[in-house]
């Protein structure tokens, strides 16, 4: 049981909303936080939505979930069951009471909420992502950090007895995914193809996307690769990264950028076991950098996010709106010793007008770089001084 940084939102969001829902893919440990929230509350009914038992107990879920209004109730994997969302509204609305359900659901809220009736004002919203640097402890062990980047961080594969061990979790993830998962949300492509276009935005990760070069390698439309890539944002297992919007005058890139958001996935689809492994791959730089913009959105919750980059070249990572501050943010990710910023990256900061930025490298120690601009190490991303 890891120390969920999230766990503290959770209890406070069941102390102010009837409901509140726990979203991130699955294996992310959402049923563990789940359990922990009961044992602490110590009042709480369990059910598995896709446990045939459980949903056979929820064959009339008015008269069952109205008979618990005094305890929370718990409903794991909740895209399950269609129609859900207008019986929690009316129930939630004959006895409005803080602390009522607990949602876990492997699916954005759009497709985990299918009905027309919304829980808005009703609902808070919360994701767990896979674990983070400050959960594994990396600020007291740095070389955490590096198993991290290369394992990923959903649970079981983090904690494997071995390298090996861990790619052969993550290999099995993936095929589970594929076969099985995307089809429960709503997929109707067979897992083959499925696996191709994985496997091409493994390739692909980092870069700007192109849904039209992408559609050409797969025989496919534009639009489709376009849907393919949203069912997979939807499922937490990709992140399309607009460009951050400003009114600088600049002509910008309009395309979004396409990661996925665990590299223990795209270190098993680009076949890659450990980390001398990766250190000689051609996918390093974008696989840190994917790494480290997963950790900074986990760590510090934007408001706001997005890169920046211009058609003349002026580029940023990462630009980040923060809540309380009044100018953004920038993140740029180098993997090297000396990390240096290209011209690029100055540029972007004057025309974003910049005063505090961070460059993220794999060492151990923070230093300045220039007023307003500093190195720091990816162990203590939760540490950043923001």
């Amino acid at each position: 049981m890891f120390d969920r940084a999230l766990l503290p939102k959770v209890l406070d969001a069941l102390t102010r909303f009837p409901v509140v829902a726990l979203l991130g893919p699955r294996q992310s440990g959402k049923t563990t936080l789940a359990r922990e929230v009961a044992r602490r509350l110590g009042h709480a009914d369990y059910l598995d939505l896709e446990r045939p038992s459980d949903r056979a107990r929820m064959s009339e879920p008015e008269l069952f979930l109205g008979s618990r209004a005094d305890r929370l109730v718990i409903l794991d994997e909740v895209q399950e069951l269609e129609g859900l969302f207008p019986v929690l509204r009316s129930l939630v609305d004959d006895h409005r009471v803080p602390g009522r359900f607990l949602l876990l659901g492997s699916a954005s809220p759009e497709l985990v909420n299918r009905s027309s009736e919304s829980l808005a004002g009703r609902i808070r919203y919360l994701e767990l992502h896979p674990l983070t640097l400050s959960e594994i402890g990396a600020p007291d062990d740095p070389s955490r950090a590096s198993a991290l980047w290369l394992r990923g961080g959903f649970p079981n594969s983090y904690v494997a007895p071995d390298d090996a061990a861990s790619l052969e979790w993550r290999e099995s993830f993936v095929r589970t995914f594929l076969e099985r998962d995307l089809a429960a949300l709503g997929a109707r492509v067979p897992s083959e193809t499925m696996r191709r276009f994985f496997q091409m935005l493994a390739h692909w990760h980092g870069q700007l996307w192109n849904a039209s070069t992408i559609a050409r390698s797969l025989d496919a439309s534009p639009q489709t690769a376009n849907r393919r890539l949203d069912l997979l944002c939807d499922a937490f297992v990709m992140r399309r990264l607009a460009p951050f919007q400003s009114n600088t005058g600049k002509r910008l890139v309009k395309s979004p950028r396409a990661y996925l958001r665990d590299t223990g996935l795209l270190h098993a689809l680009l076949g890659i076991g450990t980390l001398d492994e990766l250190m000689g791959h051609p996918a390093l730089g974008a696989s840190f950098e994917g790494f480290v913009i997963e950790q900074v959105l986990a760590a510090l919750d934007p408001v706001d996010y997005g890169f920046y980059r211009t058609v003349s070249g002026a580029e940023i990572d990462l630009v980040l709106t923060l809540r309380g501050h009044a100018k953004p943010i920038a993140i740029e990710v180098k993997h090297s010793a000396t990390p240096k910023p290209s011209r690029g990256f100055w540029t972007a900061r004057d025309d974003l007008g910049i005063e505090q930025a961070f460059v993220i490298h794999p060492g151990k120690h923070h230093y300045p770089l220039e007023k307003g601009v500093t190195a720091w190490p990816v162990s203590r991303i939760a540490e950043l001084p923001v």
